[in-house]
């Protein structure tokens, strides 16, 4: 066995003590920026509001998002205000105090507020416009008062609606995207399942319409992590809780 030479050893040594003597620092990485947003749901029996953040970072030019936190209001839905719409407003008062502190207040400017309403606006709607559009009215000059960016307000159509539903399914179930042993995200190699909305008065089955077969005209078409989707929702009405309810008495009195 040969040795080493020696000035080979004394090299190596001298290079060890430099490298100890010299001081180094850690350079920081700068964590992706952390962001929020705000959904105020006003459905049909109350009004809730969720906080959800996020962070620069997308996965095929969508948003990785996650629920922080919700406030569920404690009274009526909007629709019992028709009477008395100048009290909606004061209806959601309490849960954007509450979102305030949950938010920094340096990014309450830049937070956007978005609000969307289904059956508790869209069936005074049918018969009395006025009294629906005066509650939303109302409703808005709050929002705006908020520090908040609020930016969307709408009724939302049956179809979109069932379509939000089965976009949310198929997120909690990462069939769009998971996340690898690195923490990284990847393709999922689930499919995307479809998905029953039971109401009170009827029941919505929401699935994708694979490619090359035609598409309702109800259909909803979503853009989500790179990929294309045509969503339909089949309605069938007279199969809801209340309505299955009253058959089984039906049977119960016969």
């Amino acid at each position: 066995r040969e040795l080493l030479p020696p000035w080979l050893v004394i090299v190596a040594g001298l290079t060890g003590i430099v490298l100890l003597c010299v001081s180094t620092q850690d350079v920081p990485i700068t964590p992706p920026r952390t962001k929020y947003g705000i959904v105020l749901d006003a459905g049909p029996s109350r009004t809730n509001l969720f906080i959800y953040q996020w962070t620069t970072t997308k996965a095929n030019k969508t948003g990785v998002i996650r629920e922080r936190s919700f406030c569920p209001e404690q009274g009526p839905g909007i629709s019992d205000y028709s009477d008395s719409p100048q009290k909606v407003g004061k209806s959601v008062e309490s849960c954007l105090t509450w979102a305030q502190k949950e938010i920094p207040a340096e990014q309450h400017s830049q937070t956007p507020l978005y609000l969307g309403a289904t059956t508790s606006t869209r069936q005074p709607n049918l018969g009395h416009p006025t009294p629906s559009d005066g509650l939303l009215a109302a409703l808005i000059v709050t929002l705006k008062s908020a520090p908040f960016d609020f930016q969307w307000e709408k009724v939302l159509s049956s179809p979109e609606k069932e379509a939000f539903n089965w976009v949310a399914v198929n997120y909690v179930l990462e069939n769009f995207f998971k996340y690898d042993w690195r923490g990284q995200l990847v393709p999922s190699e689930k499919g995307l399942a479809g998905i029953l909305s039971v109401g009170g008065t009827s029941a919505q089955l929401t699935s994708k319409v694979e490619e090359g077969n035609q598409a309702p005209e109800e259909g909803v078409r979503l853009q989500l992590y790179g990929q294309t989707h045509n969503v339909y929702t089949h309605h069938c009405p007279c199969h809801g809780t209340d309505q299955l309810r009253n058959r089984l008495l039906s049977t119960l009195i016969q």
